[in-house]
């Protein structure tokens, strides 16, 4: 696995535009007090929630995939329309795409996760590996593994399975807090992005000017730009 320092990652993040090609949707949180994890049962989090965790992990400063929410953000998607591929064209004939081709499947997001992890929960077994409780060298060794495809996942490609939970954990860690991930917008915070400001009428036009704002999100849209500027 590419090991990429957390700012090259930032900078790069538009990434982002290749989770859109993988089309989540907004679905909001669950109720207070429903169950943790809507589509992950415990032991597919076991692996989710490490993995993210060593895909974008916390520093000295700031945290990492799992303390903001990614696991919550990516169970709430395949839940939901993303999970069951109402944008994505199944039928056949499925054959191998090209790079630039995007998604080739002919398995829905829900149905690739499930598939996978049940194959690497029997992979880790035939290895002998707690992922959970192993090491983050051993970690990432086993993430490596798929990132090359290496493993076979149950007839799916494990580079597909994990350029997939990759891209979903780039959403959720900068996605909109409105998504399930990105809690107290911590990622927004790191990178200086102000969020969902309704406008910028009084500072767009003075060019070299820092923007010296708390950020906000999807859910404090009715906030004016005066308001946020005293949190």
């Amino acid at each position: 696995m590419v090991d990429l320092a957390r700012r090259d990652l930032l900078r790069g993040a538009s990434a982002l535009g290749l989770t859109l090609a993988l089309g989540s949707y907004a679905l909001a949180r669950p109720a207070a007090g429903a169950a943790a994890y809507l589509f992950f049962t415990a032991d597919e989090a076991a692996f989710i929630e490490p993995a993210v965790d060593r895909l974008i992990p916390p520093d000295s400063q700031w945290p990492g995939a799992r303390e903001l929410g990614v696991p919550s953000y990516i169970d709430l998607q395949l839940a939901g329309p993303y999970g069951a591929g109402e944008r994505l064209y199944l039928q056949g004939p499925v054959k191998a795409g090209l790079p630039g081709q995007g998604y080739q499947l002919g398995l829905t997001p829900a149905e690739l996760y499930r598939t996978a992890l049940a194959a690497v929960a029997a992979e880790l077994g035939r290895r002998s590996i707690d992922f959970a409780a192993a090491g983050a060298a051993e970690q990432d060794a086993f993430l490596t593994s798929l990132e090359r495809g290496d493993i076979d996942l149950g007839g799916v490609s494990s580079a597909i399975f994990f350029e997939t939970l990759l891209a979903n954990t780039i959403e959720g860690f900068f996605g909109d807090p409105a998504y399930g991930g990105n809690r107290d917008m911590m990622a927004w915070r790191m990178i200086g992005f102000p969020g969902a400001y309704a406008a910028y009428l009084d500072v767009y036009t003075q060019h070299g000017l820092a923007l010296d704002r708390a950020p906000i999100a999807m859910t404090h849209a009715g906030h004016s730009a005066s308001e946020a500027d005293r949190h």
